[in-house]
């Protein structure tokens, strides 16, 4: 026998006694310290021996599996209740793993680039330059509930934990590195719902959005309404995949409620607006595949006002971020999905990373309140731009989302109103309140046409509903709502 065949059959021997005696291994999400979700079947996986047999154990259930030719295997529990008590989860094959002190509650994914990244270690002495808020001052040093359990996806240490080390209780020098908004939204939806929250945080500091995206699914070619079709998405690059590949399929199939997203700063620079709808959509409707449930919540933050035109790469517009969220706002169109806007939270548009990230994580959970759990007494959105009417020589605009009513944050007029006739030429406008409508008009337009508010990189209005939160950006002439789909 020659010393090739020797060492290939030495080899494949190795190979097959490794199979042999595999241990049952659990993907590191699934560990100690972990919150289940409540009122779904529950999904356990992990791999082992071909043909091992397989039970897990917990909260009185016991399912069996078999692991398949290639290793894998998974059950799934029947839906529970929500538990405080902390209990334990056996799962047997060759070896035995037992899992601690596991919470069953609600659990929710926060994923984006670095305004969700954003970790609680920045706050400890932070002050707004200008507003001169504080972040709640119970928290980062003194957060003690155990009720909240966190996750921190690090693309780079997602293999097997042989510990079962990943999650944490939010408290001490786990939360230091956790997301701001991630936490501030745990924190407030507990209050709401009296149940234990799990987080995972799977944030990226300057990433675009196709490397949250499997690469395959981003070979298509858009067609809009009027049938031009795009050039294909993948053509943008951004390395797509990436970071799919390391923080988000290691996650699947991890039963979740529902999903955060924080992310578009790095696609606005490049100009982007219909092309990044329709990678949004994309990215939203192939994770709610992954984890088979094309209802699941899926909730972003239309991002904050900043002077992109001022970026030296390319030439961008005072227009290119209203732009920007309006591609945003299309993903609209999908259900179970919603935004927030946070054109108020910001001291300077010169500074891409603006604080008040306690606010967002609190506004998306009223969002969540709302929508996800059917607290239709929560007020969750600024007035949202919903019809408009050319009366005479004003337009008079409807909003929906006006809570318990409309109203102007310092008491002066409504600013931010621009209208046009049919030339297009937008001028400056008077805007008042009338009951849930505002009245446009400017003495240089006799006949209006169409009416904007925030059109504008550093907008930030003062209008509002009592309940505080912003009026969301608009423009009644919006050329991509019609061909989009």
């Amino acid at each position: 026998m020659n010393f090739k065949k020797r060492l290939f059959l030495l080899s494949a021997f190795a190979l097959f006694t490794s199979n042999i005696f595999a241990e049952v291994t659990l993907p590191k999400i699934l560990g100690h310290n972990m919150v289940l979700q409540r009122h779904k079947k529950v999904a356990i996986w992990g791999t082992a021996t071909p043909a091992e047999k397989i039970s897990v154990t917990f909260a009185g259930q016991n399912k069996n599996t078999v692991a398949d030719k290639s290793g894998n295997w998974s059950v799934k529990l029947n839906p529970m209740q929500p538990s405080f008590t902390p209990r334990e989860m056996t799962i047997k094959g060759t070896n035995t793993i037992v899992l601690k002190n596991i919470l069953v509650g609600e659990v929710w994914l926060c994923s984006g680039q670095s305004n969700m990244e954003y970790a609680m270690r920045k706050y400890s002495k932070y002050q707004t330059a200008v507003k001169g808020n504080k972040p709640p001052e119970d928290d980062l040093n003194t957060a003690n509930n155990t009720n909240i359990r966190i996750f921190l996806d690090r693309r780079k240490y997602m293999e097997p934990s042989p510990e079962h080390l990943g999650w944490d209780a939010a408290i001490g020098k786990p939360l230091v590195d956790f997301s701001v908004v991630g936490y501030y939204f745990a924190k407030d939806l507990y209050t709401k719902l009296h149940v234990p929250i799990g987080m995972i945080s799977a944030a990226v500091p300057g990433s675009r959005i196709e490397p949250w995206i499997q690469a395959s699914k981003l070979e298509i070619e858009p067609k809009l309404k009027n049938g031009k079709i795009l050039d294909k998405l993948k053509a943008d690059d951004g390395d797509t995949g990436k970071f799919y590949n390391t923080m988000i399929q290691p996650l699947i199939p991890f039963t979740l409620k529902g999903m955060l997203w924080y992310q578009g700063e790095s696609n606005c620079f490049l100009s982007e607006n219909i092309r990044y709808a329709y990678k949004l959509k994309t990215l939203i409707k192939s994770w709610r595949n992954d984890w088979k449930d094309k209802k699941m919540p899926f909730y972003f933050v239309q991002i904050a006002p900043y002077n992109y035109s001022a970026s030296k790469d390319r030439p961008l517009t005072t227009e290119q971020l209203p732009e920007f969220w309006e591609a945003q706002k299309l993903a609209l169109h999908l259900k179970n999905t919603n935004t927030i806007a946070i054109t108020d939270l910001v001291d300077s548009i010169v500074d891409l990373h603006p604080g008040y990230k306690w606010e967002v994580g609190r506004r998306l959970s009223l969002l969540a309140a709302n929508k996800a759990y059917g607290q239709t007494n929560v007020v969750w959105s600024g007035p949202t731009y919903q019809k408009m009417k050319i009366v005479n020589n004003s337009i008079e605009v409807t909003f929906s989302n006006t809570g318990s009513g409309l109203n102007s944050r310092n008491g002066k007029p409504l600013s931010w109103f621009t209208i046009a006739g049919a030339d297009g030429k937008f001028v400056p406008a008077k805007a008042e309140i009338n009951g849930n409508k505002v009245i446009v008009s400017a003495p240089q337009v006799q006949h209006p046409y169409s009416v904007r508010f925030g059109w504008n990189e550093t907008a930030q209005s003062n209008f509002i509903n009592k309940e505080g939160l912003p009026a969301v950006p608009f423009r009644s002439d919006n050329p991509w709502e019609k061909l989009f789909k």
